[in-house]
């Protein structure tokens, strides 16, 4: 069922011009609907059973920054990219051969090609992280927050409690399978700088391995208990 649902998105994908994403990866507009990453909150906590409850905004928005840190950067550009933004072929990652794989297809035809590729991929990553991982810092805390009403709201029944606990448990899930899965691209992009310097080696390696560097500090800074960290410098909040 899945795949003729992909089938089909890809050739709405077509017909809006060969690819469901624009530049950068964003899907087109038209393809694009409030809830597309709605299903991550209960895909990241299954087999628990999801909540029934509205998504809050800060809620819906975890995930939409939380699904390009899910997944592989080679499936973004794809004609069949938005029905996996809609959830069509659940959350597989990386492992730590498939992004070589990719990177050392006939795709690319040049060395300097697959480094470019290999840093950008990496830098992207490292341009994700402040925005998810505040969201998520924004979105804990307000959840122990709730956590603690639920002892003095009156009238509360057992299903709302635990509808709202079960939305507690898909946020934390889902914060918990971003970090996971981190740790998963950082060893395949090591993996493939590794093929790549031993198959083609080239003065670029010196970038992507600097470049790999810095995310894996980001990533390590962000393993500090969750708690709400100073917003990052950029175009959004430097007013």
């Amino acid at each position: 069922m899945w795949r003729r649902r992909m089938l089909a998105m890809a050739a709405l994908a077509l017909l809006a011009g060969c690819t469901a994403n624009r530049d950068f990866g964003e899907v087109r507009p038209m393809l694009v609907r409030d809830d597309i990453h709605d299903w991550l909150g209960p895909a990241a906590a299954a087999p628990n059973p999801s909540s029934s409850f509205e998504l809050t905004d800060d809620e819906r928005q975890l995930r939409d920054l939380a699904f390009p840190l899910i997944e592989p950067p080679y499936e973004r550009q794809q004609p069949y990219a938005v029905a996996l933004e809609y959830g069509m072929a659940g959350t597989a990652g990386m492992t730590r051969t498939s992004y070589a794989d990719y990177l050392l297809s006939s795709r690319y035809r040049s060395p300097a090609a697959r480094y470019a590729q290999l840093t950008e991929d990496i830098r992207n990553d490292v341009t994700r992280l402040p925005g998810f991982f505040e969201m998520a810092s924004r979105v804990t805390d307000i959840d122990q927050k709730r956590r603690k009403s639920l002892s003095y709201v009156r009238d509360l029944s057992p299903g709302e409690r635990e509808q709202a606990l079960r939305r507690m448990r898909e946020n934390a899930s889902l914060i918990a399978l971003v970090r996971a899965r981190l740790g998963q691209r950082v060893s395949a992009y090591r993996f493939a700088l590794e093929r790549l310097v031993v198959m083609t080696p080239s003065p670029q390696a010196v970038e992507v391995e600097q470049s790999l560097n810095q995310l894996q500090a980001s990533i390590a800074r962000y393993r500090t208990p969750m708690l709400p960290w100073a917003r990052e410098q950029s175009l959004a909040n430097a007013r």
